[in-house]
């Protein structure tokens, strides 16, 4: 440099590192050339590349140790081990990408061959490379290089571990689902199934795959192998639970195997990294854990339907007992006793399974059987005992509208219920007592039994939360079912109006006609009472067929509470002949001032007038006035007919409850008005058949 007399001479360092540098790019070349001899790089091998990285760390070993203290004259400046290491590490990655992408197109070799190549690199490059200054806060691109290969023993393995899944379920159940020991409470073949998922997770995380893309897309291609193999070992078990739901030490085995499933999954779940896993890897597993849930959930309610008919038994049971307690109304606490006997059959049967299921069941299986338990045992409760089915003969008094399949299935249905009892005086009992309503004593008898049922599943905290019992929709059916009894019938016929808000001709019938009315409602400023104004306009397009002489007329019915002392029903006069009949005739009815008139309704009966027999209906219909007040207290419409009243479960609870009260004529007169529909007679039904024929022709 002192010769040359440059005029910006370079660093002395500079000079040395580009002579080291040169130096070491020639050493690499005779190395590569060197290691051809042995035999060159080949699309049948990768073992090249493991001699030659052998071989490369073993000149890095002598820089470090020869060199580096020979040339440290720039101590700040210059680290010859570490330009040895770089220099090298970056021919040596140039050409080992080129060769793994020829070795991506052909995959000649086999899969664990490039797996042992990853490790042996990236044991290379953390322990020569990673701290090296221009690599230290860079993302090395080696891992991206392997992902082909990853991914292929990846898919090796999935089909591996279904293998596994697979004999292990077979021999397992070949055995009889044996306990792993008698510590555990489920089989072998869970444990099989996971040792190898496990050991598959165990190489992913040894990888250590310093790419955060690199190792998303490894999760998220071994989650989809937990996905297939745990669902698969979910369906294998779904299929054969039936053969075993009646064996309850088999049935608890495969259930506890289910949920050890799930407490598996999360421990491998934490393993992948748990809330650092890459989004869509957690939803993957966050959705497979929801799966398995279900099928817990659908075993359970499977194993607790063996159960089902021995709960029916012993509700009828309770329902004998509870029906033979008189006396006047007490307090719940004064019951108790009572409440123990009514309750002794069920209770007997509830204990002695929950004891069984708790030794043989783990914890979490234990609750979900408890819970379909809970539900089977208070929805028949409600059914068999507060709303016992009706005899047929008291059905088809009451429903005379019911067909003759319905009747059919509601016989059989009973007949069921009557199976297990113990003798023919109990069906008479429960046969009669089913009619009745339950007396006050009886409703605080039942009320103080379910705090006793609670009690026994809560099992002092080891059984399902109290806060389950306040949550179930069966129980709140149940209660509300049991308040109805105390209820007054002005009470029960607000509910039914409030409730009962599409009783008007349900989508799949055919309307039989329709009336036009004209209806204004009136408040009086001093007194405050109401006035209804109903004028029946006109009928159009009744559908109707007689053999004598057709006289409709429309019959309207103010239904509502605190009407026993007030006019319900008006009537048209008749209009001979005529199916397109014009009244134009005005009524009147009065509200007082006691209710809303959101809580009454007008119910118009369209009828063929007859003097020598009971006048037969063409239609109903109903307006209930709260449509009214909406249109500001006065509107004109069409109301359709239908051949019957559209009434849900809610609605035929309550009038099941008013049907019982047989000295309150206005219960009797609402329940009668509600389960009236059109009889077509058989000369009705023959020109009916007739017509269709005609059409049909």
């Amino acid at each position: 440099m002192k010769v040359l007399e440059l005029a910006s001479p370079p660093r002395a360092s500079n000079v040395v590192r580009e002579c080291a540098k040169t130096c070491m790019q020639q050493t690499y070349q005779m190395m590569f050339e060197s290691c051809c001899e042995q035999g060159g790089p080949s699309i049948d091998s990768v073992q090249f590349w493991f001699d030659f990285i052998d071989y490369i760390m073993r000149v890095i070993e002598d820089d470090q140790k020869n060199y580096t203290p020979a040339l440290n004259q720039f101590p700040q400046e210059l680290n010859v081990g570490q330009l040895s290491a770089g220099t090298l590490w970056q021919l040596y990655k140039m050409d080992l990408k080129m060769a793994l992408e020829d070795h991506a197109k052909e995959k000649r070799c086999k899969t664990p061959d490039y797996m042992n190549l990853y490790f042996k690199v990236k044991g290379f490059y953390f322990k020569y490379v990673a701290e090296l200054p221009q690599y230290k806060q860079s993302i090395p691109e080696f891992p991206a290089w392997f992902t082909p290969f990853v991914m292929d023993w990846l898919n090796e393995n999935d089909e591996h571990s279904m293998d596994i899944l697979r004999n292990a379920y077979n021999v397992d159940k070949a055995d009889n689902f044996p306990q792993t020991s008698e510590h555990t409470k489920f089989s072998n073949s869970v444990v099989d199934v996971f040792t190898q998922l496990n050991a598959a997770l165990k190489l992913l995380k040894q990888m250590d795959c310093p790419n955060p893309e690199v190792s998303a897309d490894m999760m998220k291609r071994f989650s989809k192998t937990l996905n297939k193999v745990l669902l698969s070992y979910a369906d294998m078990v779904q299929k054969d639970f039936p053969k075993f739901a009646h064996d309850e030490k088999l049935a608890c085995i495969l259930m506890n195997n289910v949920q050890q499933l799930r407490v598996q999954l999360e421990k491998i779940y934490e393993t992948m990294g748990g809330a650092e896993l890459d989004e869509h890897v957690g939803s993957v597993l966050t959705v497979l854990q929801k799966k398995l849930n279900s099928v817990l959930d659908k075993l359970s309610g499977e194993f607790v339907s063996t159960l089902e008919p021995h709960i029916h038994e012993q509700t009828m049971k309770l329902g004998v007992l509870l029906n033979k307690i008189k006396g006047p109304q007490l307090q719940k606490t004064q019951v108790q006793p009572e409440a123990d006997a009514v309750l002794e059959p069920l209770m007997d049967l509830l204990e002695g399974s929950l004891r069984r299921y708790a030794d043989q069941c783990e914890k979490t299986v234990l609750k979900y059987i408890l819970k379909e338990l809970w539900k089977i045992t208070i929805v028949n409760m409600e059914k068999r005992v507060v709303l016992p089915p009706l005899s047929d003969k008291a059905l088809l008094k009451q429903l005379p509208n019911a067909k003759i399949g319905d009747v059919t299935k509601l016989m059989s249905t009973n007949i069921q219920n009557i199976k297990g009892m113990n003798s023919v005086k109990d069906m008479m009992d429960m046969a009669k007592d089913s009619e009745k309503s339950l007396t006050p004593k009886q409703c605080t008898v039942l009320d103080c039994a379910l705090d006793a049922i609670k009690d026994s599943f809560h099992a002092s905290g080891k059984g399902l939360k109290k806060s389950f019992f306040e949550k179930s929709p069966e129980l709140q059916s149940l209660k509300y079912a049991l308040s109805l009894y105390t209820q007054t019938t002005e009470q029960l016929i607000k509910t039914f109006i409030t409730s009962q808000r599409q009783q008007d001709l349900p989508s799949q019938e055919q309307p039989v006609g329709e009336v036009s009315v004209q209806v204004d409602l009136f408040s009086h400023p001093g007194t405050g009472e109401q006035k209804v104004t109903v004028k029946i306009l006109a009928a159009n397009d009744l559908r109707w067929q007689t053999s004598s002489a057709f006289k409709p007329f429309v019959e309207v019915h103010l239904v509502g509470p605190h009407l026993s002392d007030k006019k319900r029903k008006c009537a048209t006069k008749s209009k001979p002949g005529n199916w397109a009949p014009k009244f134009n005739e005005t009524f009147h009815f009065f509200l007082g001032n006691e209710g809303e008139p959101e809580h009454y309704e007008l119910m118009f009966q369209v009828k063929d007038y007859c003097f020598a027999r009971e006048d037969r209906i063409v239609g109903v219909g109903v307006l209930q006035l709260s449509s009214v007040v909406e249109q500001a207290g006065s509107c004109a419409m069409w109301v359709q007919l239908g051949t019957r009243l559209h009434i849900d479960e809610t609605g035929l609870i309550l009038l099941r409850i008013l049907s019982q009260r047989q000295t309150d004529e206005v219960a009797k007169d609402f329940v009668r008005l509600k389960t009236e529909c059109r009889h077509e007679t058989e000369a009705v039904m023959a020109a009916s058949a007739s017509s269709q024929n005609v059409n049909r022709a």
